[in-house]
């Protein structure tokens, strides 16, 4: 996406981070990068943890959210894996996931686990969630995103290896093509 962005709209600016394992030390550092967008023409997109905090940064600015195979319930799916972790797009980057990261992506949770969300927040939102997600529970994601649009793909995995086949849907919910 990154690519398609600079060559053919150079002009909008997009922002990839590499956050760190603790959610508040992420969302901290997505808040302070985001400070000085312009409310009106900004967007925020994320994958799997990336998308659940999408979720609440876009519940929090009243932003549009593209979420991608987003967690749904990351202090209950990941209070198993307390210890030295491996990056999944990076697997020779190891970090330490502490315990006190599962507290911490509690506050992070918008509320109203495990039902949707208010439609005044997930109208904003296209959830890009695929039946074959071998890592999150796809019908949990579209019970969470109701409301959003929605892109259910047939098959695929969690890292949405086919992402280029959705690549128009997603341009054309945030507005950058026709």
């Amino acid at each position: 996406m990154l690519a398609w962005l600079r060559e053919h709209r150079p002009a909008v600016q997009a922002w990839c981070p590499q956050l760190p394992p603790s959610p508040d030390e992420a969302m901290a550092l997505v808040h302070q990068g985001t400070a000085h967008w312009p409310a009106a023409h900004s967007a925020v997109v994320g994958s799997s943890l990336g998308g659940f905090y999408a979720m609440g940064l876009s519940a929090q600015k009243a932003w549009p959210a593209v979420l991608i195979n987003p967690a749904v319930d990351p202090a209950r799916d990941l209070a198993a894996y307390i210890g030295e972790q491996r990056a999944f797009h990076a697997p020779d980057e190891a970090f330490y996931f502490r315990p006190e990261y599962i507290e911490q992506l509690r506050r992070h949770t918008l509320p109203g686990l495990p039902g949707p969300l208010p439609a005044e927040i997930t109208a904003r939102w296209l959830a890009v969630i695929a039946t074959g997600d071998e890592v999150l529970d796809w019908h949990e994601m579209h019970t969470r995103c109701q409301g959003a649009k929605m892109h259910i793909v047939q098959g695929s995995d969690h890292a949405l290896s086919d992402f280029d086949q959705h690549l128009s849907v997603i341009l054309h919910h945030l507005k950058l093509c026709d």
